[in-house]
């Protein structure tokens, strides 16, 4: 027997989540089975806890969409036996029971070998929330955005994203403006490399298809009417990585942006991106993300504080990134 946390949905349509004890047996098919030493928590596993969005496709469901550990069992000729893994995405958490309990079964290749100098509480204090800030990284340099061509916008600034991907910026020699709700943790922001701190009104409402023209790139995590605005605020030939929504999925903008400056709107999916991008983006965020970022940044928590936690992330109450410790 083994805890994990699961998510049932009662009559009246509400999901509710509750501790469980289960066994392998109960376990979802897969050729590799790990103990699991860490998870985290991102927004898309609130949504997921609290059932505010149908991001689960069947229940019962483990939620958890990433989680590092130790391979017990392996059909697959390429991980063995106390092999160290990561996962994210790949339905997880949605449709395939998740990293929020102390075992997984999974497919092989769904699981990423760990990096070297990486270990599994590092690398889910990075979690989804961090290779998602890299996967971004690595859409603005393909477009060929460098520090020369001036700021780099990131939205949603004190989230998982974003609190990341100002390091992951700034130690490339970007200036990096924030965008948060929070200006009391504006100090927090320019500790982790921003330069500039804007308040979160001024994208968050209805604005003109063109406005003045602000930043080379950004990393909008937020989506609708703040991603509409950074578009029509980027100059000439920028580019937006945009990640999320956590303002709303629509998007009120004109085409204005794109046929008259040329302006770039890259969708980035971390669930499904190609093995080859994964492997990069782990291993640059092992070289490239410095650790002290990720201890000033991180709050270790245990399962059963998840289902509360969940729903202060999605106040917009917690600060970087929060691991789950599987132990506790």
């Amino acid at each position: 027997m083994f805890k994990a946390l699961t998510l049932t949905k009662e009559t009246d349509g509400k999901t509710q989540a509750a501790l469980a004890a289960i066994t392998d047996s109960d376990l979802p098919d897969g050729n590799v089975l790990v103990r699991i030493s860490y998870s985290s928590l991102n927004y898309k596993d609130g949504l997921a806890i609290s059932g505010r969005s149908p991001v689960v496709r069947k229940f019962p469901m483990v939620p958890g969409i990433d989680f590092a550990g130790t391979v017990l069992e392996s059909s697959q000729a390429n991980i063995k036996s106390g092999d160290e893994v990561i996962l994210n995405g790949w339905g997880v958490g949605e449709s395939h029971w998740g990293g929020l309990a102390e075992r997984a079964r999974v497919k092989g290749d769904w699981l990423v070998p760990m990096p070297a100098g990486m270990d599994a509480k590092r690398a889910m204090a990075i979690g989804t929330a961090g290779y998602t800030s890299m996967l971004c990284v690595m859409a603005l340099q393909d477009r060929g955005v460098r520090p020369e061509h001036g700021p780099v916008l990131v939205t949603g600034a004190n989230g998982g994203v974003g609190t990341i991907a100002i390091s992951l910026l700034a130690n490339l020699g970007f200036s990096v403006h924030a965008s948060t709700g929070r200006l009391e943790e504006s100090a927090y922001l320019n500790s982790l490399g921003a330069s500039e701190i804007i308040e979160r009104s001024e994208l968050g409402s209805p604005g003109k298809p063109l406005q003045k023209e602000r930043w080379a790139a950004a990393i909008d995590s937020v989506g609708s009417h703040t991603l509409a605005n950074v578009c029509a605020s980027l100059r000439y030939g920028g580019t937006v990585a945009a990640c999320g929504l956590a303002q709303g999925m629509d998007f009120p903008s004109s085409v204005a942006p794109f046929i008259l400056r040329g302006v770039g709107l890259i969708g980035i999916d971390s669930v499904n991106a190609p093995m080859e991008r994964r492997l990069v983006a782990w291993s640059r965020l092992a070289r490239e993300l410095p650790w002290n970022v990720l201890e000033a940044n991180t709050r270790t928590i245990g399962l059963a504080s998840v289902p509360e936690s969940a729903m202060e992330l999605l106040a917009g109450n917690v600060r970087g990134r929060l691991v789950v410790d599987l132990s506790i």
